[in-house]
């Protein structure tokens, strides 16, 4: 089969679509002929070096693809050759082919193509497992999103919307922000022009916002908790704006504050199981319902995975970008 390699660490061009060998198929596993893979940060950072795939895992990049089942393995009961189907995967989804444990793939939702459907199960694992899972959004809560228009932002828009919180969005331009509030934002924040701490407290009242979705890291850190209502619960899932920061406890302390993160990738088949049978039972029917919907930038050809990733890290693009083997 054909996959994307990485050669050597580096920019985009180091990315050069090879004939690989197939994965081999473990007895809990069932092998997907791709249909279409979507970008995520994981994959840039592999590029560079920086995040090695878990022990065991595919080494090409790849977390995330949707495609038809070609073989299951023995202890697979549920899902059978023929099986349109989306997955979470640990790596390996730049591929024409990839193997992953049955209890990370899930079946297409309603309403969304095959080719969609790959947009959609790392940003609905994501956002679930942080943002409802272990932050516990709940109705009636103000929750903000930093990078309204990434693949995050968007899903993340949506699907606190359908669960009944008010939605609060930065995003670095106009353009971006109308995408931003036609998805359901109530409150649209250019970072570039406007004090998104300012902004908040003038949307609550002084108060500040339950929870905060952030890839930004340090760099925000300190306006973060300066937004956090009292028991206001903080999740960081990157670290573009820096890695080590300094905070007062006191802060937390006053308005007992809680700051959390997670990755994805790294956790167990058992715990991403989890997740993604939550997902399927709570998020998919939105989705079956129009309530969420995919949100898809463009698809470029596997061959052409060096450009998607220089899309990618222009920030230009809204929601996500596909590749289609």
């Amino acid at each position: 089969m054909k996959a994307v390699v990485i050669t050597s660490p580096g920019g985009p061009e180091v990315l050069q679509l090879q004939e690989v060998r197939e994965p081999k198929l473990k007895d809990d596993e069932v092998l997907m002929k791709v249909k279409a893979t979507a970008l995520n940060g994981a994959d840039t950072i592999q590029r560079k070096g920086l995040y090695p795939p878990p022990k065991g895992a595919s080494e090409y990049p790849g977390v995330e693809c949707s495609g038809t089942i070609v073989s299951v393995g023995k202890k697979v009961s549920r899902w059978k050759i023929g099986n349109e189907v989306c997955a979470l995967l640990s790596g390996g989804g730049y591929a024409e082919k990839v193997a992953v444990p049955a209890g990370q793939v899930l079946p297409v939702p309603h309403g969304v193509s095959l080719q969609d459907a790959a947009s959609l199960p790392e940003v609905a694992c994501t956002v679930w497992s942080t943002v409802f899972m272990m932050s516990r959004l709940s109705a009636g809560e103000t929750f903000l999103i930093h990078g309204g228009s990434s693949g995050i932002g968007t899903f993340a828009i949506q699907i606190a919307k359908y669960q009944g919180a008010k939605v609060l969005v930065t995003a670095g331009s106009e353009e971006k922000l109308a995408v931003c509030k036609n998805l359901g934002a109530d409150v649209c924040i250019n970072y570039k022009t406007q004090d998104f701490v300012q902004r908040v407290k003038e949307e609550t009242g002084g108060k500040g916002v339950d929870v905060i979705l952030d890839h930004i890291g340090a760099s925000y850190l300190k306006r973060n908790l300066e937004s956090l209502n009292f028991d206001g619960r903080l999740f960081i899932i990157g670290t573009m704006g820096g890695p080590v920061a300094e905070v007062d406890l006191r802060v937390l302390l006053a308005r007992r504050l809680t700051v959390q993160s997670a990755g994805l990738r790294h956790r167990s088949p058992e715990n991403k199981a989890v997740i993604v049978s939550e997902v399927e039972k709570i998020v998919w029917p939105a989705i079956s319902a129009g309530k969420v919907k995919p949100v898809v930038y463009k698809s470029l050809p596997l061959s052409e995975a060096a450009e998607s990733h220089r899309l990618m890290e222009s920030s230009e693009h809204v929601g996500k970008i596909l590749l289609v083997p």
